[in-house]
């Protein structure tokens, strides 16, 4: 499954290259311009009985088809072709053709929890204010040519976005009521930049890691990122830390929501929950 926009070192000619030395030439294959392509291509490679769906692209490519295979027994293998590569990272995948494709071939393979968000599966990491608006601001044409910095200069524009009445219940319960401008779901605990904005976070233990972000301003926010970049961030005051296996959440005005770097449309409430062990991705073997 590959996002032909994308690219990594010799680009689709290697990876067919790659595939047809190791013994896999044969194999079906599907090209998409854009990710929202993928799910429909995805659910056709598993209807035609495939074991292994290589993903060329970055994390929102991946969380397409994740999200198209999640509660099958089909093994994800990706090919980190993208800008943050946020989860290919975190799974110890190396930005080579020829490496990804032997992980994908021969590597471990591993269940993985993944978040849910009204219906919609994510593997790192989803969220709703402030995160959405600094990767909606940061377009294709940015991050193709400032990378991984798109992200921190279109932050700079939103720090000073108005925080908005969010009303937080997990499993249930009530747990934060009040103004917050960034709510943050997390099933792995790295974003851009290779900030941890969830130290405790694990995709094994069947729980989301639900942060909710108070800071306003240029002044609080450089401090928030600085103890996120430094420290633990659940020590920052202006942020508020939990786990839960499910979460309900409601605000005043729409705010824009974004699952796996992947911008979505404005959204008044969200529901999500935890899916355990709902994914396998092929991993190197020393993990």
């Amino acid at each position: 499954m590959a996002h032909r926009k994308k690219t990594l070192g010799g680009g689709l000619p290697e990876l067919r290259r790659a595939l047809a030395d190791a013994g896999a030439g044969a194999a079906g294959w599907y090209e998409v311009p854009k990710s929202k392509k993928a799910p429909k291509q995805a659910r056709k490679a598993v209807e035609e009985g495939a074991e292994v769906l290589f993903v060329w692209g970055g994390d929102g490519m991946v969380q397409r088809c994740v999200d198209a295979v999640a509660g099958t027994a089909v093994t994800v293998a990706i090919v980190p072709a993208g800008t943050a590569n946020l989860l290919a990272t975190q799974l110890g995948i190396p930005r080579d053709v020829a490496a990804a494709v032997d992980i994908g071939l021969h590597g471990e393979r591993k269940r993985y929890d993944l978040g849910k968000v009204d219906g919609e599966h994510f593997a790192v990491m989803a969220g709703a204010g402030f995160d959405a608006a600094l990767i909606e601001d940061a377009d294709r044409s940015l991050k193709r040519r400032a990378g991984k910095l798109a992200y921190f200069r279109t932050a700079l524009r939103h720090v000073r976005d108005a925080p908005v009445g969010t009303i937080v219940h997990l499993d249930d319960e009530l747990w934060f009521a009040g103004d917050a401008t960034c709510l943050l779901l997390g099933n792995i605990g790295t974003i851009a930049g290779g900030i941890k904005a969830f130290d405790d976070a694990s995709p094994f233990d069947g729980r989301l890691e639900v942060g909710v972000a108070t800071a306003h301003g240029a002044l609080q926010w450089a401090r928030t990122l600085a103890r996120m970049s430094t420290g633990r961030t659940d020590r920052s005051p202006f942020v508020r830390m939990a786990s839960a296996k499910r979460v309900y959440a409601e605000f005043t005005e729409p705010v824009l929501l974004e699952l796996d770097g992947g911008a979505r449309k404005p959204v008044k409430r969200l529901e999500a929950e935890v899916a355990p062990a709902a994914v396998t991705f092929a991993v190197p073997r020393s993990r």
